[in-house]
């Protein structure tokens, strides 16, 4: 019975000797091979790849891992692999996450599993707000930054009526709802607004009601190619020759440099981050482009400063336990090559945000200089507080 006993212990022992040994491992979730491919997608994955090599490839003396898949936009497959990864794979945390309805079922599913997630490609303001949980973080920007950011300036300057193109899904609604209230809060007036399936090709029926809105300024509060092919379509129709102003309430670099400067010129939009800001953001972007052939947008920064902070808190906390890590996710400041902030207790990471209007073509001097900073948005003006985001962590 003794000798039984022993070898029922030995074996378990053995058993759990692979997760006891096991090093951190990180997952990159995303789309990368639909609407939002180029938005995120593979270059995101470069980007964590980029930092775990800078910290050094292990922490607490293990190595760190790093693995990926496809969500497709798709809410259900994107929990179904969330769930394998944090159930049967033993990922630590999961990050990037680009499209709304899928990070705020991953953030639902990590406070179930008590796992960290640190969403970056996503935009809602809710993951940080109503939807906050305990492990959840919100890295590069979010609907509210961007609503201070481009719909401030542009009501600010004259364009004070709006419509809007809005992705018929909760990033869209978010956008919408938080740049309406910039613009309103401005002096503004919202004058109507369409609703659009995601990864529309003919956007001809919604920018027509957009042109005999009259309004000033057509909002698209949509991204990735979405946001591409709605401003090709709008050029075909004449929309800003004949006085209106579109904004591009998500637009990153990677949609620049889809359209073109030609194309391009003239818009006006908010990033967290831009390669030529100064030095260190140069630094990042000369190395990813000599990596990928491509300078990075906030989406592609943003991955490689959260996973460079997850690390951090992991070694300065001494464990993996999610709770000892989010306490330090919380600490520690935000100082790297992407930017300088802080995480509040709601989760969101607070840092300035910019905004630029696109060059024309005689105004670019060199590869992918693309933008004119045009101001510098506070991170404290451009975010909600913790306690005003409406987290009940907060109240």
């Amino acid at each position: 019975m003794k000798s039984a006993l022993l070898a029922a212990a030995a074996s378990a022992v053995l058993l759990a000797a692979p997760a006891a040994a096991q090093g951190v491992k990180i997952g990159i979730l995303n789309d990368q091979s639909g609407v939002y491919a180029d938005y995120g997608g593979k270059w995101s994955v470069e980007a964590a790849r980029m930092a775990i090599e800078d910290f050094g490839g292990e922490v607490l003396g293990q190595k760190i891992e790093l693995v990926t898949a496809d969500h497709q936009n798709k809410p259900d497959l994107a929990t179904s692999i969330a769930r394998r990864w944090y159930d049967v794979e033993n990922v630590d945390m999961i990050t990037e996450l680009t499209t709304s309805s899928v990070a705020l079922a991953i953030h639902e599913l990590s406070k179930e599993k008590k796992k960290i997630d640190i969403v970056v490609g996503a935009a809602t303001s809710r993951l940080t707000g109503d939807a906050c949980q305990p492990y959840g973080f919100h890295w590069a920007y979010d609907t509210r930054a961007l609503g201070v950011g481009t719909g401030g300036a542009l009501t600010k300057a004259g364009g004070d009526s709006w419509f809007f193109l809005t992705a018929d899904y909760a990033f869209g609604y978010a956008l919408e709802k938080d740049t309406s209230e910039i613009v309103t809060a401005n002096g503004g007036k919202v004058v109507g607004s369409v609703r659009v399936p995601l990864n529309s090709s003919d956007f001809s029926s919604f920018l027509l009601q957009a042109q005999s809105s009259k309004a000033k300024i057509v909002g698209l509060a949509n991204a990735g190619l979405d946001t591409t092919n709605s401003i090709k379509q709008a050029s075909e129709f004449g929309i800003v020759a004949s006085g209106q102003k579109l904004a591009g309430l998500l637009m990153t670099l990677a949609e620049v440099n889809g359209l073109g400067l030609q194309a391009a010129q003239g818009l006006v939009l908010t990033e967290g981050y831009y390669w030529d800001l100064n030095d260190r953001t140069r630094n990042l972007g000369e190395r990813f482009l000599k990596r990928t052939g491509r300078m990075p947008s906030m989406i592609h920064a943003g991955t490689y400063s959260a996973t460079l902070s997850y690390l951090k808190a992991v070694k300065a906390a001494g464990t993996k336990d999610p709770d000892a890590v989010a306490k330090k996710l919380k600490e520690l400041p935000v100082d790297d090559d992407f930017a300088k902030g802080k995480v509040q207790e709601n989760g969101r990471m607070v840092h300035d945000m910019y905004l630029f209007e696109v060059k024309k073509p005689s105004e670019s001097k060199k590869p992918w200089d693309y933008y004119k900073l045009l101001a510098t948005v506070p991170g404290d003006k451009a975010f909600f507080t913790a306690k005003d985001s409406g987290c009940p962590l907060t109240k």
